[in-house]
């Protein structure tokens, strides 16, 4: 192996005229050595192994499969040479296709896929973006599983956004979180974009959804779903999703409510409103573009019908949102479902086949209220006060020694034991010295010791 160094030494004299065995003697190396270092067949500083390559009997294998389809998974490859019988690693295996280039190019996905983005311009009021933003490890206070939701709503033309934290991603939550956050805006644009969620548009079709379409005709907006692999579609609402995980979520404490996290998210939104912007030459901030865009007010919010489990405690009662509900007594750890029409001023805990337990006035969310029915209290008392007895039902330090009926079924067992030949266990030891005196005397003529 030679050194860059001699390389570079070598390469100047060779073009100064030497011959190679002039410039072998010179650096003290054989003539083929340098043949090969000036011809390139050998790399400067890289040894070359003495041990055969172990995959260069599949090379043209991998060639052939990878140019008939050149999206193969790397580990179906691999598993194909293994079983003809290659012996290296996989890492060492995928390094070696790429060393070689083996994967070729795809065609077709070269000519629909480019580098170049081109920005879209988005009129005043023409469209608010919308995605689902999943988060990790939530707080175990909300009792919401290990995930949490932020639907968040975008306007391209200002930057201003908003988001709505949620329970669930289903189509209710849906359309409380576009009441909330079209809300928080400042208004309703004329269309909706939106990406293929399934509670919006058929992921495969992207044609929108039956249930879907009474929501935006409640809202009087045109709805644009985004074609399919083009996520950049969107990229206002993708970039604010990137700062409610670094910003917000990475920071949330566990002790924070779920009221207390969606204050401190509407904040932040509020203060990354006063972000620079320059519009027709002149600086502006993101919130006073906002609210030039002239949107649509809110008026009446969609009647969606809420439904989320709650499990019951043993004072007879379920939280939802920051406050509690009784029901009646006698379902302590069951699961009930609260449903609750939005608009509307009550909810109602309802069992699983949908029969009607409790129905309630809806405390504001996060007020921290115990909303109780006088006879669910009256119920709670009466089966407390059947259960209450002065003395306890059972003295534990009183003996109990065994009755009557266990030592005859003790004695019965162990005669059941004698019979069946197995060791019987001495409990006296007047018949354990019985027993023993016979023997004795035979072993000492008759006199026992």
């Amino acid at each position: 192996m030679l050194a860059w160094e001699l390389v570079v030494e070598a390469e100047a004299l060779r073009k100064q005229g030497w011959t190679i065995s002039a410039i072998a003697r010179h650096l003290g190396v054989t003539r083929s050595t340098v043949r090969r270092y000036l011809s390139g067949e050998q790399t400067p500083g890289v040894r070359a192994s003495s041990a055969p390559d172990p995959f260069g009997e599949y090379v043209e294998y991998c060639r052939l499969r990878l140019g008939a389809d050149p999206h193969l998974w790397v580990t179906t490859l691999f598993d194909e040479v293994t079983a003809l019988g290659y012996r290296g690693s996989y890492p060492s295996f995928t390094r070696a296709i790429r060393e070689r280039a083996l994967r070729p190019v795809c065609a077709a996905c070269k000519q629909n896929r480019s580098p170049d983005r081109a920005v879209i311009e988005h009129p005043p009021g023409a469209e608010t973006q919308w995605d689902w933003l999943e988060l990790p490890d939530a707080p175990a206070g909300w009792g919401w599983g290990k995930t949490a939701n932020v639907l968040i709503g975008a306007l391209p033309h200002s930057g201003r956004w908003r988001g709505w934290l949620a329970e669930s991603t289903d189509q209710p939550h849906l359309a409380e979180g576009l009441d909330a956050v079209a809300r928080r805006l400042g208004g309703l644009t004329r269309r909706w974009r939106f990406d293929r969620m399934s509670t919006v548009a058929q992921p495969h079709s992207g044609r929108l959804q039956v249930s879907f379409g009474p929501i935006a005709r409640h809202y009087s907006v045109g709805i644009d779903v985004c074609p399919a692999y083009h996520a950049w579609r969107k990229g206002g609402v993708e970039k604010a999703a990137g700062v409610i995980a670094q910003r917000w979520w990475r920071t949330l404490g566990d002790e924070v409510t779920q009221d207390q996290a969606q204050a401190g998210l509407d904040r932040l939104c509020v203060r990354l409103d006063g972000r620079k912007r320059v519009h027709d030459g002149t600086t502006t901030t993101v919130g006073a573009l906002a609210d030039a865009e002239g949107l649509r007010p809110v008026l009446a919010q969609y009647p969606a019908v809420l439904e989320v489990g709650r499990t019951v405690s043993n004072q007879a009662r379920i939280s939802f949102r920051g406050n509690s509900y009784s029901v009646p007594p006698g379902h302590t750890g069951r699961r009930l479902l609260v449903r609750h029409r939005l608009g509307e001023l009550t909810l109602d805990v309802v069992t699983d086949t949908g029969v009607v337990l409790a129905r309630h006035r809806r405390a504001p969310d996060g007020a921290g209220a115990v909303v109780l029915a006088a006879e669910h209290v009256a119920a709670l008392e009466k089966v407390v006060l059947a259960n209450f007895a002065d003395r306890p039902p059972c003295r534990r330090k009183h003996r109990r020694p065994p009755t009557a009926e266990a030592l005859a079924e003790a004695d019965r067992i162990r005669h059941n034991n004698q019979a069946l030949g197995g060791e019987q266990v001495v409990a006296d030891f007047a018949r354990y010295a019985a027993a023993a005196r016979p023997m004795g005397a035979r072993r000492h003529g008759g006199e026992v010791r």
